[in-house]
């Protein structure tokens, strides 16, 4: 398949501008300055074309593309993005890691979800993150959260980077598919507490275990950052403190891990008749 191309030239220069802006982009100030990102990872693209982002331009290597990789850019400039041939020690350069790539995608970055717009039935759950820095994490959050049915991630106190390439990697590209919300803890305290929410804050010392309490209805599923957990905001005034027992000599898990506990909990809860 032939496909139409923005430039004549193959380009091959590291000197060359779209280059440099590119490698800006694996920094957070890059996108934000740029105002896009990159994506790389065929299923992670496809997945963000299903949630519909917008996409501005696609960085191939001929030489690496297969025909299903050549539909896809055939795809994706009919839908507006510019086709842009690299060889392959530029496609070298602008990917992430050390994945051997075909192609690389760049997508504008989307607007924010405003947590008053976020709407929630009677019977979903919320996670909420306060503080969370790492971005595997929220992006290993992000793919459990999607899998079992979370209804959104509400990030609190927390700059947490959607965009970035591990966020996105780690997620398989089902954080294009959340809702993600950025606010503060006081402000997602208000909204939970008028939205009718059943708040438990999963603690190291929380005095309930987790399967022992009702995780059915309206509820926010609130973790802490992965060194210090979760701040004193966080009480019997707003929240019900639980935890997950440990057997052994570490005193908590990994958050991404806590989570998929509690996600999987919840639907156990609401679907105690389901087979596995």
């Amino acid at each position: 398949m032939r496909l139409r191309l923005v430039m004549d030239a193959i380009i091959s220069s590291l000197q060359n501008d779209r280059v440099k802006e590119l490698v800006r982009l694996r920094t957070r100030q890059g996108r934000q300055q740029q105002h896009r990102f990159t994506i790389d990872g065929i299923r992670e693209i496809e997945r963000a074309q299903q949630a519909q982002c917008t996409f501005l331009e696609t960085y191939f290597c001929d030489a690496r593309c297969s025909s299903s990789d050549h539909l896809l850019i055939a795809t994706l400039t009919k839908q507006g993005a510019a086709a842009i041939e690299v060889t392959s020690s530029i496609m070298d350069k602008i990917a992430y890691g050390q994945r051997t790539l075909a192609l690389i995608v760049v997508v504008e970055i989307p607007n924010r979800v405003e947590l008053e717009s976020l709407e929630v039935s009677d019977s979903e759950v919320v996670f909420v993150l306060e503080r969370i820095e790492k971005p595997g994490n929220l992006g290993a959050i992000a793919r459990t959260a999607d899998a079992a049915g979370v209804a959104a991630i509400i990030l609190a106190d927390s700059e947490c980077d959607v965009c970035n390439p591990n966020a996105i990697r780690s997620s398989a590209g089902a954080i294009f598919h959340l809702p993600i919300v950025h606010d503060t803890t006081q402000n997602i305290q208000k909204w939970l507490q008028g939205n009718h929410f059943n708040t438990f804050a999963t603690m190291v010392d929380g005095n309930c275990c987790y399967s022992e309490v009702n995780l059915t209805g309206r509820t926010a599923i609130v973790l802490g950052a992965e060194a210090v957990g979760l701040t004193d905001l966080w009480n019997s005034s707003n929240s019900q403190a639980i935890s997950v027992p440990m057997c052994g000599i570490g005193d908590s898990l990994n958050v991404s891990t806590t989570a998929a506990i509690l996600a999987y909990e919840s639907q156990r809860q609401r679907h105690p008749n389901t087979q596995s």
